[in-house]
């Protein structure tokens, strides 16, 4: 699904972007995961049905949004890395925690069903021709060597190296 999601439009009230690079997080078997660790208050959507948001603090100042991504009961999702506003670059979110701030996404957003409400994920209305490029996840401990970071090639809001390879 991480994969699926690049090019994919999120919609938030009135903003509207495309999401250019996603991680994606394997649950139980994944030590970089919020879910490894089993259910917790804080963890309890990611063991949710799939298709809905899962959004945390992070440093006591940034949320970051995820979008589950596996069956209810087995724990997975993809973390929404960064956004691009068509022609509006200086809107666009580089990086998780500033995505969520010009998207105005908070924890009000967490659980919500992002096939339906104010917070939602759309194929876009037409279809843009990109590459998209795979690399190691960014900014984590566990399991930095998984090639679970997926990116619009060449994309400036892209949040990381851009070092890559095609998929």
């Amino acid at each position: 699904m991480a994969r699926a999601l690049v090019g994919k439009v999120l919609l938030h009230g009135d903003h509207v972007a495309r999401i250019v690079e996603t991680e994606a997080y394997l649950g139980l078997a994944d030590a970089a995961s919020h879910a490894f660790r089993g259910v917790t208050p804080r963890t309890g959507v990611l063991f949710g049905p799939p298709g809905h948001a899962y959004v945390y603090l992070i440093y006591g100042m940034y949320h970051c949004l995820n979008i589950v991504a596996e069956p209810e009961g087995s724990p997975g999702c993809v973390l929404i890395r960064a956004l691009e506003v068509e022609g509006q670059p200086e809107a666009s979110g580089k990086g998780p925690g500033r995505l969520t701030r010009a998207m105005g996404i908070t924890l009000r957003q967490n659980g919500a069903d992002v096939t339906r409400g104010s917070l939602t994920v759309h194929a876009p209305s037409r279809e843009a021709k990109f590459e998209v490029a795979v690399s190691p996840r960014i900014g984590i401990k566990h399991n930095v060597d998984w090639p679970l970071r997926f990116f619009v090639a060449g994309s400036r809001s892209v949040s990381g190296p851009r070092s890559f390879n095609r998929v």
